[in-house]
């Protein structure tokens, strides 16, 4: 049965290393016959939550800028993907920005259910990620009916493009195909 994925790339460089991930991984989504698009915040204008919750009584944030349309496309997916620079141990900004301006998506009715999370790294120890994940975790833990159903780090990779022939690439192609 072909599932609706949504794919987030959320660095702001170009021919970024977890760009790329993300793309292997909509690849195997795709030719396992789901349904995928690509979201990439490059040039997206998302601003920060204000801790307003006016979105709690209405339904809809405040802001209107580039999160709604994004949120509304996350509320309607089956499947979550969140791709992630590794940023002092944690991901990057803009990934926590959007997932806090999804605040308005809590009282809504939702289709996703599998939530997976790609990251990159300069350093590549082990641990690397925990804290990103754990961040995602939280956000996952909102949503009753979803999971994170699998993750992966990709260590080592620094400078733009520098995962080129890096076998996390095949994984990352292999955990979309498992989609």
């Amino acid at each position: 049965m072909s599932k609706s994925v949504v794919v987030i790339s959320t660095s702001l460089r170009a021919n970024s290393n977890s760009d790329v991930l993300a793309q292997q991984f909509a690849i195997g989504a795709q030719e396992a016959g789901n349904n995928v698009e690509m979201i990439s915040l490059k040039g997206k204008n998302i601003g920060f939550c204000l801790g307003c919750l006016a979105c709690q009584k209405s339904g809809e944030c405040v802001i209107k800028d580039d999160a709604i349309e994004i949120a509304e496309k996350v509320l309607n997916a089956d499947v979550v993907v969140w791709a992630t620079p590794i940023y002092y141990y944690e991901m990057s900004g803009q990934m926590k920005t959007l997932i806090d301006r999804m605040n308005s998506m809590y009282s809504k009715d939702y289709k996703f259910s599998d939530v997976y999370m790609l990251s990159t790294a300069a350093e590549d120890e082990e641990h690397v990620p925990e804290r990103a994940i754990s961040g995602l975790q939280g956000w996952i833990d909102c949503y009753e009916n979803s999971e994170l159903k699998g993750s992966i780090f990709c260590g080592g990779v620094d400078g733009p493009g520098t995962i080129s022939g890096n076998t996390k690439l095949v994984d990352a192609y292999n955990l979309g195909k498992q989609v």
